[in-house]
């Protein structure tokens, strides 16, 4: 199977839907262990191009442990600051260099996973250079209107889709044996 190969992984194949609604959001995603490492963003993209690789294949999702997208908090050491979130870059408001603060537990997955995910009206949440930074929270949602993902697509940071784990949830079909 084309999953199997893009992923790395023969394991069972899960299928993300919407809370609110229970539309099928994204079908047939086989786990990583791990949000896959990502080079220097920089070094990462080719020449020209305006977007990152993905930084999960298609057909393949990972759980984002750390606290990722907003709300931002200042960072308590403003001589060393870090990335304001995974495969982030440094964030700076008024206040100083800020850190995410947002949920734990996002599904990342690979952008073309989910076509059903529409923009929110009038590119809500949707700020950036190039395309969306995913800074400023939910900017896809499910065609029932529900925020359920947030894309970061922009010219300076990952390429990636994350699932709210509270506005999604994940059956497979294996994890309901037994």
């Amino acid at each position: 199977m084309q999953n199997e190969k893009a992923c790395g992984y023969n394991g069972p194949m899960t299928v993300f839907y919407c809370s609110k609604c229970g539309t099928t959001l994204i079908p047939d995603l086989m786990a990583l262990p791990a949000v896959p490492a990502v080079p220097g963003l920089e070094d990462a993209r080719p020449k020209g191009a305006r977007q990152a690789p993905p930084t999960v294949p298609q057909g393949c999702y990972a759980v984002e442990t750390e606290p990722w997208g907003a709300p931002f908090v200042v960072q308590e050491d403003q001589e060393n600051p870090v990335s304001s979130q995974p495969r982030g870059t440094l964030m700076a408001t008024e206040e100083g260099f800020v850190a995410s603060a947002g949920v734990r537990n996002t599904i990342v997955i690979h952008p073309d996973d989910a076509p059903a995910l529409q923009p929110l009206p009038d590119w809500e949440n949707s700020t950036g250079c190039c395309g969306p930074n995913g800074t400023e929270g939910p900017n896809r949602a499910c065609p029932c209107g529900a925020r359920v993902a947030t894309l970061a697509a922009d010219c300076f940071g990952p390429y990636e889709l994350h699932l709210d784990p509270v506005r999604t949830y994940a059956f497979t079909p294996e994890s309901a044996e037994g």
